[in-house]
């Protein structure tokens, strides 16, 4: 079965950037897209790495593997991004760490988000990955809100520690060589702890070669709504320390959004998380839009049905029938968003078992079917939020301190 289902991939253009498109001007996260002209960004250079269009998928725990990202790879050019794997695990040859640290021998390049919180560590962590693995691209996890992350001084809590933030980003650096370091930022602990500036300088000073930020705060985790306005501050900010590109993420549902972020913002290109849950093709969007070539209304049921099927396809390829079918049911659940097919039915595929029974399902479906327009911006992925952040005892009292957490790498990759 052929990898590209809903349209041709995009290829990067010979001979240099072709003239920047117009999009639509500024709007709020999640408003019908209004009229006028506004010129987005060019292709995004990270270190070596030309990106074009510059879009990045966003690391994904339980998502972004081998599998998925060879399917978002079929709709278009971009930067696709592993899961996050811990820098403690990989300098002890954790198995599972190194085996999520894999990558297809047809990736053009081998991007990965590393955490970790203590700079040797971290260092450690990535001449393992440049050394043994090859990766081309490693991001630092500065943005992950979850509670076993933070109240261990990782995640979205460094961010609130600039300095020890500032630390891990140069030793990164300096063990990558010329390797490109990418950091993920989110805008603080909560809405009294802002931290986003001075953490996006520190990493710049340090050598980053390009700086996202979710503009969210850890306490938000997925809820309300994404402060673009932050980005543009972000980006001025950090202009000012070194010229390396900024990126947004956050409330990017349709192609039209990410326009929407770049014009309103300034930013040097967008990192598409939940929106491409169940939509791989959202890439594919993403692409015709910054080409300015019309974007694809929603496709039928019956062409979802058929990326389904190469999907959980690609994961039992990847990790075996059994255990690749089980991790497709919550994808099935993603795809099937908005569309009417009855509780029963998505009931049954979240039972599904191996691809026999996958196919007898996916049979059932009418393919004829459209997606409400009501349903096209419906949320995917981590919906909760607001929560109260864990933190180790003072963290907010010490933000000058360079001094690791204790206990802080002791984490599962995978996040």
């Amino acid at each position: 079965m052929a990898d590209v289902l809903l349209g041709t991939p995009v290829v990067a253009t010979p001979g240099g950037p072709p003239p920047a498109p117009e999009v639509p001007p500024t709007r709020t996260a999640g408003a019908a897209p209004p009229k006028g002209p506004r010129h987005v960004a060019g292709p995004l250079a990270i270190g070596p790495i030309t990106v074009d269009p510059p879009v990045v998928l966003a690391p994904m725990a339980g998502v972004t593997n081998v599998a998925y990202r060879r399917l978002c790879r079929s709709y278009g050019v971009g930067l696709y991004v592993s899961e996050m794997v811990t820098a403690r695990a990989l300098v002890e040859g954790n198995v599972k760490t190194l085996r999520m640290a894999t990558f297809a021998d047809d990736e053009p390049v081998r991007s990965v988000q590393l955490y970790g919180v203590d700079p040797a560590v971290v260092g450690a962590g990535v001449r393992r990955l440049v050394d043994e693995v090859g990766v081309d691209h490693i991001d630092l996890n500065f943005g992950c809100p979850a509670a076993k992350v933070t109240r261990r001084g990782g995640g979205a809590a460094l961010v609130a520690r600039p300095v020890l933030l500032g630390s891990i980003v140069a030793a990164a650096v300096h063990a990558a060589g010329p390797v490109p370091v990418t950091v993920k930022l989110r805008l603080g602990v909560d809405d009294a702890h802002r931290t986003y500036v001075a953490a996006g300088r520190a990493a710049a000073d340090a050598g980053a070669a390009a700086v996202a930020l979710h503009a969210r705060t850890a306490e938000q985790h997925y809820s309300g709504h994404a402060d673009w306005s932050a980005i543009g501050e972000l980006k001025s900010a950090v202009t000012d320390v070194a010229p390396v590109p900024v990126l947004g993420n956050g409330d990017i549902w349709e192609a039209a959004d990410a326009l929407a972020m770049v014009a309103e913002t300034g930013c040097d290109g967008v990192v598409v998380g939940r929106g491409c849950l169940g939509r791989p093709w959202l890439f594919r969007d993403l692409a015709d839009a910054w080409a300015d070539r019309e974007v694809n209304p929603p496709p039928l049921l019956g062409e979802v049905v058929a990326v389904m099927r190469r999907h959980a396809e690609l994961l039992a390829d990847a990790f075996g029938e059994d255990l690749g079918v089980r991790q497709f049911r919550k994808h099935a659940a993603w795809y099937l968003t908005g569309y009417p097919v009855g509780g029963a039915y998505r009931r049954e595929l979240g039972l599904v078992s191996d691809l026999v029974g996958l196919d007898a399902l996916l049979e059932q479906a009418d393919p004829t079917l459209h997606l409400p327009p009501e349903a096209l911006r419906a949320p995917r992925g981590h919906t909760g939020g607001p929560r109260p952040v864990q933190l180790p005892p003072g963290w907010l009292h010490r933000a000058t301190d360079p001094t690791p957490p204790e206990g802080g790498d002791e984490l599962v990759s995978g996040g």
